[in-house]
């Protein structure tokens, strides 16, 4: 049998997913990284509760993937969650279903995974090379830095599966922007998903509250409305619900210069009940207890309506409630990418074909968060990283017999 050498660079979830793959095909399959560990940022996801996947309904699952839904979808197809609880089981990681229809794992960590996965991988055959940083092309393949000093790799075939640029400190550091991109492959700025914002908090509102959740409340942009909790941070937001609308309010502020997060405090009263239980309330009661006793709100929720209303808009039952169910929250700006859960950019899906491969770089293929989309929180991310690591290997497979 005439083996192929192939060479995945990046040992995150795509590229341990097409690792996986190709070596059921006995090429041979070497996948190497930077760091001096596997997947370091599935590991770090998972000390929180691994979101492995979701479980809603498949149909509205596969649109959660922005513009790049239609692209991803045959990938989504060939790997769908209901395949990646299978996967998990097979390796030993039994799922359950949350109630929020996050999927986790019942051990709710990824380490024990992540382990038995690089087992199946060396038992199939596949060589794990750690500390072993891509550097750029040579024209005989691809230079790595290594403890040992530089080392030049040859291959059949290539697939980079490097990540987008969020939390470089965990390997996806974009370094490779540059290198792709003289070589003709067109690339997206990369741009912060799932992050926190700047807002203009005042020094005594930032002193007391920083840290504190904001519970029960819903919040509105351009995404749609969402139920949830968010947390004041020093210099902002942050949160699943802040995360949901994040795509939205970056966007905004890049097209628009401003935007605000609209929240409802008080989701379950109407604006006309809370104007008139307001209205009941001594004028002369602080703003502390006539919110407390003619809308339920107390603590950070009424630090928030004093930190952004008008002393007229405060003593105006009216008004007052309105903004109870509609507080602008005004953003400046989103966090520092380096810091987001994911990023949005990368590599234009025009620059590939349908197997995932570079049309500039014939025989180098990419996969994962290298490609241009991005997902909410909550499994989806993951799944698609492994969806298109996968489906990048069956393009090697495919290129591979011609």
């Amino acid at each position: 049998m005439n083996q192929k050498r192939v060479a995945i660079i990046g040992g995150g979830p795509a590229g341990l997913a097409a690792a996986e793959l190709l070596s059921l095909s006995s090429h041979l399959v070497t996948v190497y990284d930077a760091m001096p560990t596997f997947a370091r940022k599935f590991l770090l996801a998972g000390k929180s509760g691994l979101n492995i996947t979701h479980s809603e309904d498949y149909i509205s699952f596969v649109t959660r993937f922005g513009p790049a839904s239609a692209r991803l979808r045959p990938a989504l197809d060939a790997f769908t969650p209901d395949d990646i609880r299978h996967w998990a089981a097979e390796l030993g990681t039994e799922t359950f279903i949350g109630s929020s229809g996050r999927v986790f794992p019942k051990v709710m960590k990824a380490s024990p995974l992540l382990r038995a996965w690089l087992r199946r991988l060396e038992t199939q055959g596949v060589t794990l090379r750690t500390r072993h940083r891509w550097v750029g092309f040579a024209e005989e393949g691809f230079v790595f830095e290594t403890p040992e000093g530089r080392s030049l790799v040859h291959c059949d075939a290539a697939l980079l599966a490097l990540g987008g640029a969020s939390w470089p400190r965990l390997g996806s550091d974009a370094r490779w922007l540059p290198w792709l991109a003289e070589k003709g492959v067109e690339i997206d700025a990369f741009r912060p998903a799932n992050c926190g914002f700047v807002v203009g908090w005042s020094e005594s509102f930032r002193e007391r509250f920083a840290g504190e959740p904001v519970k029960s409340v819903a919040a509105t942009s351009e995404a749609g409305t969402f139920p949830g909790e968010f947390v004041i941070t020093a210099s902002g937001i942050e949160g699943s619900l802040v995360y949901a609308h994040a795509a939205s309010l970056r966007d905004r502020l890049q097209s628009r210069g401003s935007a605000a997060l609209t929240l409802d405090l008080a989701p379950g009263r109407t604006a006309e009940r809370l104007a008139r239980d307001l209205a009941r309330q001594d004028a002369k009661s602080s703003f502390s207890n006539r919110l407390r006793k003619g809308a339920g709100l107390d603590g950070v929720k009424t630090a928030l309506l004093r930190e952004l209303l008008s002393e007229r808009d405060r003593a105006d039952p009216g008004r007052l409630a309105s903004v109870i169910k509609a507080l602008p929250v005004p953003v400046l700006q989103t966090r520092p990418i380096g810091e987001a859960i994911s990023s949005a950019g990368g590599i234009r899906w025009s620059s590939i074909d349908d197997g995932f491969m570079l049309k500039a770089l014939p025989g180098t293929f990419v996969a994962g968060e290298m490609l241009d989309w991005e997902a909410p929180t909550g499994g989806y991310l993951l799944t698609a990283c492994l969806a298109t690591g996968r489906a990048a290997a069956r393009g090697i497979e495919d290129w591979l017999l011609r």
